[in-house]
């Protein structure tokens, strides 16, 4: 069984990266810029958005954050996104989700230039991407469908299934499974036989946020699974929505949580962020 590192091909993007910034700061005088917004205190975000200020620095992005509490008043985030739109250091903008509960996320992701939206969440780049036409893809999808290049996984004629319909992972991976030329099935909470439709596919990716969801009994042998949770049960130990422990030696080719699609996640939004500042020379 092939583990497919994540970490090893976000390695390979970030020095592409690297590259394209260096090429961006002498055309423009100065780095690409990414703003990330934190509301609240959420342990888990906090990890996020030290990941993701670590990578801008490693790639040469310079990275603003913004702090608001969770208790503030919604009019400060909407009126922050409001004064990064017109900002002209800033060539991406990152509201780390999920918000406090008084937080309106489709409010905010309305509020968000889409020539400054390195998530691909807002809903014109949305569009343009069912469209054909994406300006920015959406980053943990994008990350799957690099991961299946590196490692030369055919997607063109597979029967790819998706667990997961969200508008961050599920819709898009299943768009882009089909750009590359792949039957998609899209799987999701209410369907029945869930592993009886998992484990016909070529490639599976499980997307749906519930902690060993898929064993072996819902994945056919050779498969290609793609594992995009991420969870830490009560014994500390991270685990996906894959019990990847009973897969050695009847899949062909599975992610690893941790160090499988985080780190492309990641890289992806390096690579956004750039994309959109070089429409911006």
């Amino acid at each position: 069984m092939t583990l497919l590192d994540g970490k090893k091909v976000a390695e390979h993007w970030r020095e592409l990266t690297k590259k394209r910034v260096q090429a961006f700061v002498k055309k423009a005088g100065k780095p690409p810029g990414l703003a990330v917004i934190l509301v609240g205190e959420d342990p888990a975000s906090k990890v996020y958005v030290r990941n993701k200020k670590l990578e801008c620095e490693q790639v040469g992005i310079r990275s603003f954050q913004h702090n608001i509490e969770s208790f503030a008043p919604v009019e400060s985030l909407y009126d922050l996104i409001r004064k990064l739109n017109l900002d002209s250091n800033i060539h991406g903008i990152l509201v780390q989700l999920p918000l406090p509960d008084a937080f309106d996320k489709n409010k905010v992701l309305s509020l968000i230039s889409p020539f400054k939206d390195p998530d691909g969440m807002t809903y014109e780049n949305l569009g343009y991407s069912w469209a054909g036409q994406s300006r920015v893809k959406s980053c943990t999808p994008q990350g799957v469908m690099e991961i299946l290049k590196y490692y030369k996984i055919p997607v063109a004629g597979k029967h790819a299934v998706v667990v997961g319909r969200s508008n961050i992972v599920g819709k898009p991976m299943a768009l882009y499974l089909m750009e590359a030329d792949a039957t998609v099935t899209v799987c999701h909470s209410k369907t029945k036989n869930l592993e009886e439709i998992t484990a016909t596919a070529d490639i599976l990716v499980v997307a749906v946020g519930q902690p060993k969801l898929i064993g072996k009994a819902g994945v056919k042998k050779g498969a290609v699974v793609i594992d995009v949770g991420m969870h830490r049960p009560a014994d500390g130990n991270l685990c996906g929505d894959v019990k990847f422990e009973e897969l050695e030696g009847w899949a062909s080719a599975v992610t690893p949580v941790p160090g499988g699609v985080g780190p492309m996640t990641i890289a992806m939004l390096m690579k956004n962020t750039v994309d959109l500042a070089e429409l911006t020379v």
